[in-house]
């Protein structure tokens, strides 16, 4: 349920109706908006008296919240969430990019494709430590070592990081991480999901292989339900019955979740099509359905790279990309960086 409340009120008022809701057992989310402000009554408001709240002089309307996800939900919050990481702001008419290696491999590695990718333009740096692969065969990351790996290019490059993260077991060494990264695989751990959302960190939240738009707002919702309401989602591709590409990118997803929630809302371009030469045009659609940002993988040797070198583009084609991409974003009226 949203109540929505003139900004003519006095604020004896405001905080009388919000102790009165809260009496009630409801928690209370505040979006306060140039006209009115927004309370969403998150809980059991089947005790709420509409016709009594409605008659309040102070109030403009009151409408029940039919979907399940409350704190994401756009009705709650009409205005666009900016997250700021270091300065850097995701959401609104603002646009990122977020490049690195699948993998955090050496120290030489990790820095060179840090200082590359931040000369061509993007503002934080990705990198695995922990890697979920479906073979244990395959190589799993350097773990600890990785992210120390990570936290010595942000100090050479002063790129924030952005990692993933596979279980509440590593959370403490993530402490210094900038963005915590929860991957398709985990959208619906929903204890790990609850854990990361008591750390108040960014958390970057990519939509499972085959999960529904509103199960991924419904994932972001156990974030925010534990307080942290820096939730980025991501669309990474879903698994269909096209082989051509690793996964099927669903731009859709783009104004669809921009129609139902304010969270920030990027695209990983790398993952969805598994194809380096397809990330590009993939990129540059992304940027037309209205994104947020990206999220591009990216390799100083992509044919030795120990995870996902089919799709990682060399620093060179990067930097051929971003040209491309700071070209086109004042059509669809965003800013890069805010610049």
């Amino acid at each position: 349920m949203i109540i929505v409340v003139k900004n003519t009120c006095e604020q004896s008022q405001f905080d009388n109706l919000i102790d009165w809701v809260k009496e009630l057992g409801l928690g209370v989310h505040v979006s306060r908006g140039e006209i009115s402000t927004v309370l969403g009554l998150v809980g059991d408001t089947s005790k709420v008296d509409i016709d009594l709240i409605s008659s309040l002089d102070i109030v403009e309307k009151v409408q029940r919240v039919q979907e399940p996800y409350k704190n994401a939900n756009r009705k709650f919050h009409p205005e666009d969430t900016i997250v700021n990481i270091a300065g850097h702001k995701f959401g609104g008419n603002n646009f990122h990019v977020i490049a690195g290696p699948c993998s955090v491999e050496s120290e030489a590695q990790i820095i060179e494709v840090a200082e590359a990718v931040k000369a061509a333009g993007a503002t934080m740096l990705r990198g695995g430590a922990f890697k979920p692969r479906t073979s244990p065969y395959a190589f799993q990351g350097l773990k600890d070592t990785g992210i120390e790996l990570l936290l010595k290019a942000k100090k050479e490059t002063g790129l924030p990081i952005v990692t993933e993260l596979l279980s509440v077991s590593h959370l403490d060494l993530f402490k210094d991480v900038d963005v915590i990264q929860i991957g398709a695989r985990n959208m619906q751990n929903f204890e790990l999901l609850k854990e990361v959302g008591k750390t108040g960190k960014p958390i970057l939240l990519k939509r499972g292989l085959a999960n529904t738009l509103q199960e991924l707002l419904m994932s972001a919702e156990y974030i925010m339900a534990e307080g942290d309401s820096e939730v980025i989602l991501c669309e990474r591709g879903i698994r269909t019955f096209e082989t051509m590409t690793r996964n099927t990118l669903d731009l859709s997803a783009v104004p669809a979740l921009k129609d139902k929630s304010h969270l920030p809302i990027i695209i990983d371009p790398s993952h969805s099509t598994g194809i380096a030469k397809y990330v590009e045009p993939m990129s540059l659609a992304s940027v037309g359905a209205g994104a947020d940002g990206l999220i591009i993988e990216v390799h100083n040797d992509p044919k030795r790279a120990l995870c996902d070198g089919a799709q990682s583009l060399n620093p060179a084609q990067f930097a051929s990309l971003m040209t491309k991409i700071k070209t086109m974003l004042p059509i669809v009226g965003k800013d890069y960086d805010g610049k």
